[in-house]
C-alpha cells in the first residue's frame, strides 16, 4: 500500500491533480444537476392544486438532497476493475474505473462521475480484500482537509507482490478529531458492518455492539442503503429512527440528510406513545410491573370483558313491517366475532352490519329485495344502534387504564392468575384521580394506553423502524416499537452491558420475542474503532460484574490515545483537567453524576469556561460539553474527564445499575479519558 500527498511540483500530469480536477468537475456536475431541477417548471404537469403541491414538495426535496457540502467530500474512494462489473471476463478486456461518493453524480451525458456507495458497484469499496480482490485491480482512498482533496492511499489488490498492510488515511479517518453532531461513515465502513448495513429488508436484524463499534452508525447506514434499495416501497411505508432522548436524537440527526436521505422520521418511546401528557413518576418497582409484559394480558381481558352476550332480541321497524332477531343469533355474531380476534374497535364496528345482515336474509325470504342502501340504514337503526351500544360499549384506552389502576376489585378480577395480591397493591394509586385529565400519568402508564389503543384499534405499521439503544426498553416499550413494524422488518441495535434501567433486558432473544420479532438474527460487533485500547481495557473490568459472558470489545485501533486515572483534591482540579484537554483539537465532555453537575457548572463559569449541554452543537469556539451521566450514553466526545467515579455509581438504585452507567461514562473518549477521583474508586475497577 503505498501513501501518496501533494505534489509541489503541481504537475498537470501527476495523479493528485488529475484526481483534484475530476472533483472539481464533479461538483460543477452536481451544481448543473441541482439547476436542472430548480428549473423544472410544473405548470403544464400538475392536473390540480393537490397534484402542485405534491411534485413542489418533490422538487424541494431533490433540491435538497442534491445539496453540496463544501466542507464534506464528494467522494473518498476510488475502484479500478479488471473488467467490467458485470461483463464477460475475456482476456485482454479493458476494467471500468468508478469514484465511490456518498451520492451518485453523472454529468451533462449521464455519464457517471459519482457512484453512489450503496450501488453494487460501490460494495468492492468495502469488502474486497487481497484474498478476495471481488475483479478489483485497485482501491485508491483519498485523504481530505475540509473538503479539499489532499492525499490518496493504492491498494493493488490483485498484485500479489504488494503485502496487505493497514490503510493510514482509514485509520486517520476514523481517529479524526470531531466538533458538532455526528457524522457518517460511508468513508469507513468496515466489512463486517457492511455486512449489516446491505441486508435485506425482509429481515429483522439485531445487532449486539459494545462501545466505539459503530452500531449507531451501522444502524442509520442500514436505513440509507435500505432507501437506495427500495425507495418506492419505503416511501409509501416509511421509516422511522427511535432513540433513546432527544439529546441523542438531536446528535445524530444530521447522518441521514448528509447522505442525501431527507424522508426518515426520528423520535423517542415516548413520542411514540404521547396520548396523554406525563407529569407523573413511578417508584422503580412499579415501573417495572408496568412495564412487565403479563400487562398487556391483563389490559385485553379488562377491555374484553366490556362485552357482554345479549338476552333480549332486537325489533327493527322499517315502514309497516317489524322484524326481530332474537338473543340466541345476537349471541352468536357476538362469538363469531370474539372468535376472530379481531381489534376491539373493528368488531364493534362489524356488529351492526352482522346484525343489518340477519334482518337482510328474514327481508329476502319474506319476497323483499334489498340492497347495501337498505343494509346500511338498518345497522343505523336505533334499535341496532342501542343493543351495539350495550353489548359491546365503546372504549377508551386511557379511562381503561385509569380503572385498572385506581379499582382495586376491577384489577384483582382481570389480574387473576397473572399478578400476585403484592404486585397488584403495588399498582394501585394511592390516592384515587377523578378523571383522565387530572390524573398524574407516568411514562410507563402512557404505554399502558397505547397497548390499550392498540388493541381497540390496530396501530399503523411502517416498512422499517430502527430502535438504537435498545437494551434500556421494558417488554411493554418493545411492543409499542413492535407495532409500530408488525407489517415491517427492524433493526435493533444495543449493547447488553449498557443497560442501566431497572427493567433493562436480559438478552436480545427476549427483546425480539417481546417485539414481535422472534424469527430476527442475532449479530455482535465485537472491533472497537472509536475507543482506545486503553480505555476499553480498564472499563472491561467492569463486564463480569454487569454482563458476564459477554465478549468484551477489542480495540483495533493503532492510536493508543490517552489514558489516565488521576486522583485530584476537589473540582478545581477537575476544571483544570478541562482546560489540559481543551488545548487539543476537538470535542470535549465532562461526564458525572447528574447530582454533582450543578457544582461543576458552578465552577466552569468561575473559571471562566464556556459549556454547553448534551445535545447543543459544539462550535470551534465553545468545545465542552458538560454532561450528567443519566444522558452520556450514544454520545461521543473526543476527550472526556470523568468526575467521581464512585459517584456515578451510588447516583444509580442499585450497584449493577450504577456499574453499567459507569462503563457508559467511561466509554465516551475517542481520543483521551482522565478519570478525575477524590474519594476510592469502585473496587470493580481494582486492576
Amino acid at each position: 500500500m503505498s501513501a501518496t500527498a501533494p505534489d509541489p511540483l503541481d504537475d498537470s500530469r501527476a495523479p493528485l491533480t488529475r484526481e483534484r480536477t475530476h472533483l472539481a468537475d464533479s461538483r460543477a456536475a452536481l451544481r448543473a444537476m441541482r439547476e436542472d431541477v430548480e428549473a423544472l417548471d410544473i405548470k403544464d404537469v400538475a392536473a390540480n392544486w393537490v397534484n402542485a403541491q405534491v411534485l413542489t414538495r418533490q422538487i424541494d426535496d431533490r433540491i435538497k438532497a442534491l445539496a453540496d457540502l463544501s466542507d464534506t467530500p464528494l467522494f473518498f474512494g476510488r475502484l479500478d476493475y479488471q473488467h467490467a462489473p458485470g461483463a464477460e471476463q475475456a482476456e485482454g478486456a479493458e476494467g471500468e474505473k468508478f469514484y465511490i461518493g456518498r451520492r451518485h453524480v453523472h454529468d451533462a451525458d449521464g455519464d457517471p462521475m459519482v457512484i453512489d456507495w450503496r450501488a453494487p458497484v460501490s460494495q468492492p469499496f468495502y469488502r474486497a480484500s487481497k484474498k478476495d480482490p471481488m475483479d478489483v485491480g485497485l482501491r485508491r482512498r483519498f485523504g481530505y482537509t475540509g473538503g479539499e482533496l489532499t492525499a490518496y492511499e493504492d491498494e493493488h489488490l490483485s498484485d500479489p507482490s504488494e503485502t496487505a498492510a493497514t490503510s493510514k488515511l482509514l485509520q486517520q479517518e476514523i481517529e479524526r478529531p470531531r466538533v458538532g453532531p455526528m457524522r457518517d461513515i460511508v468513508a469507513t465502513i468496515q466489512p463486517e458492518q457492511d455486512e449489516i448495513v446491505r441486508g435485506g429488508l425482509g429481515g429483522t436484524v439485531c445487532v449486539q455492539g459494545g462501545p466505539g463499534t459503530g452500531k449507531t452508525a451501522v444502524g442509520l447506514h442500514r436505513v440509507a442503503y435500505l432507501l437506495y434499495a427500495h425507495r418506492e416501497r419505503l416511501a409509501r411505508t416509511g421509516t422511522l429512527v427511535i432513540g433513546p432522548n432527544r439529546s441523542f436524537l438531536h446528535y445524530i440527526e444530521q447522518v441521514l440528510p448528509a447522505l442525501g436521505e431527507l424522508s426518515v422520521q426520528q423520535a423517542t418511546v415516548n413520542d411514540l406513545v404521547a396520548q396523554v401528557e406525563v407529569r407523573g413518576t413511578d417508584e422503580a418497582r412499579t415501573a417495572v410491573l408496568k412495564g412487565d409484559a403479563r400487562m398487556a394480558e391483563v389490559l385485553r381481558r379488562a377491555l374484553y370483558a366490556q362485552v357482554t352476550m345479549p338476552t333480549e332480541p332486537i325489533m327493527v321497524v322499517r315502514g309497516s313491517r317489524r322484524w326481530r332477531v332474537p338473543a340466541y343469533e345476537l349471541e352468536e355474531i357476538v362469538r363469531e366475532l370474539l372468535g376472530r380476534e379481531i381489534r376491539y374497535g373493528a368488531a364493534r364496528e362489524a356488529l351492526p352490519q352482522r346484525i343489518a345482515h340477519a334482518v337482510l336474509v328474514q327481508m329476502e325470504r319474506a319476497g323483499e329485495a334489498p340492497d347495501d342502501r337498505v343494509q346500511d340504514a338498518v345497522a343505523r337503526n336505533s334499535a341496532v344502534k342501542a343493543a351495539v351500544k350495550a353489548v359491546w360499549p365503546p372504549a377508551d384506552p386511557a379511562k381503561l387504564v385509569l380503572r385498572l389502576l385506581s379499582d382495586g376489585e376491577f384489577l384483582a378480577e382481570h389480574a387473576a392468575g397473572i399478578l400476585d395480591e403484592d404486585e397488584q397493591k403495588a399498582l394501585l394509586q394511592a390516592k384515587p384521580v377523578r378523571s383522565v385529565k387530572s390524573a398524574k400519568w407516568s411514562s410507563a402508564d402512557a404505554v399502558l394506553i397505547d397497548e390499550a389503543a392498540d388493541l381497540i384499534q390496530r396501530t399503523h405499521s411502517l416498512g422499517h423502524v430502527v430502535l438504537d439503544e435498545a437494551q434500556d426498553l421494558s417488554p411493554m416499550q418493545y411492543r409499542a416499537v413492535g407495532r409500530r413494524c408488525t407489517t415491517g422488518s427492524a433493526t435493533i441495535l444495543g449493547d447488553l452491558a449498557q443497560g442501566t434501567t431497572p427493567w433493562a433486558t436480559r438478552s436480545w432473544d427476549e427483546t425480539l420475542a417481546h417485539l414481535g420479532k422472534g424469527e430476527g438474527v442475532i449479530e455482535e460487533l465485537t472491533a472497537g474503532f472509536r475507543v482506545p485500547t486503553d480505555v476499553i481495557t480498564y472499563a472491561s473490568r467492569l463486564l463480569p460484574h454487569i454482563a458476564p459472558g459477554l465478549t468484551p470489545v477489542a480495540s483495533v485501533r493503532e492510536n493508543p490515545g490517552f489514558f489516565e486515572v488521576r486522583a485530584v483534591d476537589g473540582m478545581a482540579e477537575v476544571v483544570a483537567a478541562c482546560e489540559e484537554l481543551l488545548r487539543n483539537e476537538g470535542s470535549t465532555g465532562l461526564i458525572a453524576a447528574d447530582a454533582r453537575v450543578p457544582a461543576l457548572a458552578e465552577a466552569l463559569t468561575a473559571a471562566g469556561i464556556g459549556f454547553l449541554g448534551p445535545g447543543e452543537e459544539t462550535t470551534e469556539a465553545t468545545r465542552l460539553t458538560l454532561v450528567p451521566a443519566s444522558l452520556a450514553k450514544g454520545l461521543e466526545y473526543d476527550y472526556v474527564v470523568l468526575d467521581e467515579p464512585r459517584s456515578v455509581v451510588d447516583g444509580e438504585p442499585d450497584e449493577r445499575t450504577g456499574l453499567r452507567r459507569l462503563y457508559v461514562a467511561l466509554t465516551r473518549a475517542v481520543s483521551g479519558l482522565i478519570v478525575a477521583h477524590t474519594g476510592p474508586l469502585p473496587e470493580q475497577l481494582a486492576g
